[in-house]
């Protein structure tokens, strides 16, 4: 069995009209033996960017606080808020210095820019555990329940969708995905990033 199983757990980002949404299940388990039904896998980077990271649960903890604190030193340098792009590549280069004693984790990016004609852009992006960055219009996933998310995804998703639209489209994927893994579930949380708000939902899902 790989590393990337051991604690099971699936990430995915989708994109909508000015908005974006990110979600994750809760279940944190040591194989097929249940540990924690929340377990924080998504992490506010900004007020409009949210990093999802499945993978080994000790890792998630370690890379989350490397990259706080390369965060807020890019802050104080540049003195303004980090674009979603320039976290990408943060997150990528990150991993990528490690690449030969690698953090067991496969990162999802979700966030919106202001574009300068005023409109608000959605972005998302995903990378594998050293850092190769994989950027999309449509949706991005990760973890253990990643080709039933694939499945459900290409058949939910449609361009443009409206925030609510998107929270239906993002929820159902990741439910009826994670039902279908045994190393995943144990309900959801659902990130909705709009450029008013973020709108965050948890949902119940099956525990058996």
């Amino acid at each position: 069995m790989s590393i990337m199983d051991q604690n099971g757990g699936s990430v995915i980002a989708m994109v909508g009209k000015e908005c974006v949404a990110i979600a994750s299940d809760l279940r944190m388990g040591n194989q097929a033996l249940g540990i924690s039904s929340n377990f924080q896998r998504i992490f506010p980077v900004t007020d409009r960017i949210f990093l999802g990271m499945p993978g080994l649960a000790t890792d998630v903890t370690t890379l989350h606080e490397r990259l706080r604190f390369r965060l807020n030193m890019y802050t104080i340098k540049e003195e303004r808020e980090i674009a979603p792009e320039t976290f990408a590549h943060l997150v990528s280069s990150t991993l990528y210095e490690h690449r030969f004693g690698p953090y067991f984790i496969e990162p999802v990016m979700a966030g919106i820019s202001k574009t300068p004609t005023g409109k608000y852009k959605p972005f998302i992006a995903a990378t594998d555990l050293i850092g190769c960055l994989n950027f999309a219009k449509d949706f991005v996933v990760a973890g253990t329940a990643s080709s039933k998310l694939y499945g459900v995804a290409e058949g939910l998703w449609e361009p443009d969708l409206e925030p609510e639209d998107l929270f239906e489209t993002i929820s159902q994927t990741l439910m009826n995905a994670v039902d279908r893994d045994a190393f995943s579930g144990w309900g959801c949380i659902v990130h909705v990033i709009t450029k008013d708000k973020v709108i965050t939902r948890t949902l119940k899902g099956r525990m058996d």
